[in-house]
């Protein structure tokens, strides 16, 4: 039997493209022990698959000597990140503890280490990078070279050569240990190859300026990449780090991450709440936009729930906490964002695999064109040299093999910052695709609780009748009872003290309120006790007829009114269903309720139901869907969902559900909201775009360029322009889809 596989994951400093991805990738997979690696350039992870025990130490040290920082992701209990040793390229050790800073590794790097990538301290601004000064230091040297060689042109060759060894150097250092571990058809080796023949050919100036414009496009993405870490760690600073908790009568502050569950927080007018909870005192609107995008704020009381990071606006709560702050939402949304990223699309997996045979082939190429022309045709061998270094800066893959993952990580991101998350780049493609979605009906499609729908008042008012039946049900837990309850109070109602109230099994309640003899229950139970009417039969089964449970209110002997309750629709879920429909998707409704029930809200959505049915029912349904060849989403959020979550093509777990079912999906849909749904298929559909606009320009340019250079209308410069305009083209159109809005 086979041992199953850990996972040790690290931070990786100065990782800004997915050529440095790549790199790494191929870096830690060539290590013993090593089972599979995964890595996000957004999230600045990487996580090593091992059977036995991890060579942690070659781990280190071969990420260190391709120039990015690493350490291991290690949390203690307390929520600091784990001291953990970095390494150089001599092998040194270096021990650090730290703060682990969302996208950046914790501590500091391992000085000594040539890290043209690296972006230094946590949190550091761009500008202030290893990177930004080598760039500034190149081109500030570019410069001066110019200078110098207008005013003493003898020394020109010897200027600007020192000019390009000031950016070359690092550049060659990291094409050699790319090499050496395992990657030699890196973006640096071919940089490296090109100014090194250009220098040979007496194109040292250009050949300056090619590798000065190469780092300023580097730089370029590092923003870019930036931006698109920014944008989850800016979920990550919603929450606040410090929180009021009661203490021996009082309130002493602690640091967020240190809170129990248990403990009880106090959260004044204006505050963000620190953790997830459950109010236990007070009252606010709760102003939940900065989590799930509404505009409106909730009012919120007792006993109900609160997300961290959300505001309250005008009341003082006290607050019990129900989750750890490492599993909070928040922590829960960056930690499946960053997962997620690491699982690459299908879109780039063929990109890497192309990109591998691209490279190699851009060499081949290069070479052709610089020796076929002089050796066949007898052409100038400089000016065929010149061509093919050309050639070799036009076929850099930068801006290809960034084209996929780019899109892929802001779809993601953007899509977790509006409460859609996805479990990877195949899922966020894979909902392009759906044709079908099959809905659970309680809880997915309805709000999971009944409601008071209908009050039928027979020689009283219905405020009257509603106060009889709550005062019956007060101190029930009973969901119909709560339902009542809570009518009672909205209609703000009074509830009179009821005696001697007690259960019926299976009929009702009884009791005396104000010296009325009051029964309340089911219509059979009801005919017991009173006479019913032929209208009053009528209304009752009109009401079943509709889904709805009815319960009859019997005042000494006499029937004085109807109530009827149901489990509701989520207030969005005809326009979900509606916008499933505007995309040609096909909607069906899979639940275990009974068949009245089911048709009745089935037909309010204008969609096909199946009831009564057992877990494995909705699971061989889905089966049957799919042989239809329709490609299914099912979206549910209990545990009887399960088995049909995994057997379709998406599973999709709809917030507040149990954990197994958010462990069996695919994606969730953190707020609840069934226009969630339409909304995944459009974000997948906008990113797939994204995609093909993005390989189209990389692509597109490199080739009106490389006919261009052959005829000779383009040369070194331009071919750089190119590369590096189509790198900063492709990530900025992806970064567009951070503004998305759904």
């Amino acid at each position: 039997m086979t041992a199953p596989l850990k996972q040790t994951r690290f931070r990786i400093g100065g990782m800004d493209c997915a050529s440095c991805a790549a790199k790494i990738d191929t870096a830690v997979r060539r290590l013993d022990g090593v089972a599979d690696v995964s890595v996000s350039v957004t999230g600045a992870s990487m996580t090593v698959s091992h059977g036995g025990a991890l060579p942690e130490d070659k781990v280190l040290q071969q990420v260190a000597r391709l120039g990015y920082g690493i350490v291991r992701a290690e949390a203690k209990t307390d929520g600091r990140a784990s001291v953990a040793k970095t390494h150089d390229h001599a092998g040194h050790d270096h021990d650090h503890e730290g703060h682990d800073h969302g996208g950046e590794p914790a501590g500091k790097w391992a000085p000594g280490s040539s890290r043209l990538h690296s972006d230094g301290e946590p949190g550091q601004a761009w500008w202030r990078t290893r990177r930004a000064a080598l760039t500034l230091a190149c081109a500030a040297a570019l410069l001066a070279a110019s200078g110098i060689g207008h005013l003493f042109p003898a020394a020109e060759h010897w200027v600007f050569l020192a000019a390009l060894l000031v950016g070359l150097v690092p550049v060659a250092r990291r094409a050699l240990m790319a090499a050496l571990a395992g990657t030699p058809f890196s973006i640096e080796m071919l940089m490296t190859i090109a100014a090194g023949g250009a220098v040979m050919i007496g194109a040292t100036e250009e050949a300056a300026a090619v590798v000065a414009l190469f780092l300023i496009g580097e730089m370029l993405e590092g923003v870019a990449a930036g931006r698109a870490r920014a944008s989850i760690q800016g979920l990550a600073d919603l929450v606040p780090k410090t929180a009021r908790v009661e203490r021996a009568g009082g309130t002493v502050e602690v640091a967020a991450e240190e809170l129990a569950v248990g403990d009880v927080i106090v959260v004044r007018p204006g505050d963000r709440i620190p953790a997830d909870g459950e109010i236990v005192e007070g009252s606010s609107d709760i102003d939940e936009a900065p989590v799930t995008g509404e505009s409106t704020p909730k009012r919120k009381g007792n006993a109900e729930a609160v997300f961290a990071g959300t505001i309250s606006t005008d009341g003082v709560l006290k607050v019990r906490v129900t989750v750890a702050a490492s599993d909070n939402t928040i922590a829960r949304v960056v930690r499946l964002v960053e997962e997620a990223q690491e699982a690459k699309a299908p879109t780039e997996r063929f990109i890497d695999r192309f990109s591998r045979t691209y490279t190699p082939a851009v060499l081949a190429v290069g070479a052709l064109v610089a020796l076929l022309p002089p050796l066949v045709a007898g052409g100038d061998w400089s000016e065929w040299i010149y061509k093919g270094l050309a050639v070799l800066l036009i076929g850099c893959p930068c801006a290809l093999v960034i084209s996929t993952p780019a899109a892929i990580a802001a779809g993601l991101a953007t899509g977790a910052r509006r409460g859609l998350l996805m479990k990877g780049g195949t899922v966020l493609e894979g909902f392009r695709r759906i044709t079908a979605v099959a809905f659970d009906k309680t809880g997915t499609l309805t709000a999971g609780k009944p409601d008071v729908t209908d009050i039928v008042a027979y020689g009283r008012d219905e405020r009257s009748v509603l106060a009889l039946a709550a005062a019956l049900e007060q101190g029930s837990s009973h969901p119909l009872a709560m339902a009542i309850l809570d009518k009672a109070k909205a209609a703000k109602a009074p509830v009179p003290p009821a005696l001697a109230a007690k259960a019926i099994s299976g009929k009702g309640v009884e009791g005396s309120v104000g010296g009325v003899s009051v029964f309340l229950g089911s219509g059979s139970a009801a005919a017991e006790r009173a006479m019913m009417t032929e209208a009053q039969r009528l209304a009752v089964d009109s009401l079943d007829a509709q889904g709805k449970t009815v319960s009859v209110l019997v005042t000494d002997g006499v029937v004085a009114g109807l109530i009827a309750m149901r489990d509701e629709l989520r207030p969005d879920a005809a326009a979900g269903i509606a916008a499933l429909k505007a995309e040609g998707i096909r909607a069906v409704m899979l639940t275990g309720d009974n068949r009245r029930t089911a048709e009745a809200i089935a037909a309010s959505l204008g969609i096909e139901a199946r009831a009564e049915l057992l877990p494995q029912d909705k699971q061989r349904i889905v089966g049957e869907l799919q042989r239809e060849g329709l490609k299914v989403a099912k979206v549910g959020d209990g545990i009887n969902d399960a088995p049909a979550l995994a057997a379709a093509d998406i599973g999709i777990a709809m917030g507040g559900g149990t954990d197994v079912a958010l462990e069996t999906a695919d994606a969730a849909i953190l707020h609840g909201r069934v226009m969630d749904v339409a909304r995944m298929v459009r974000l997948s559909r906008v990113v797939m775009a994204n995609i093909h606009q993005n390989i189209t320009v990389a692509l597109g340019l490199k080739a009106v360029f490389l006919v261009t250079t052959i005829a000779g209308i383009t040369g070194l410069w331009p071919a750089i322009l190119a590369d590096t305009g189509a790198t900063v083209l492709v990530t900025a159109n992806a970064m567009r889809l951070l503004r998305w809005r759904g």
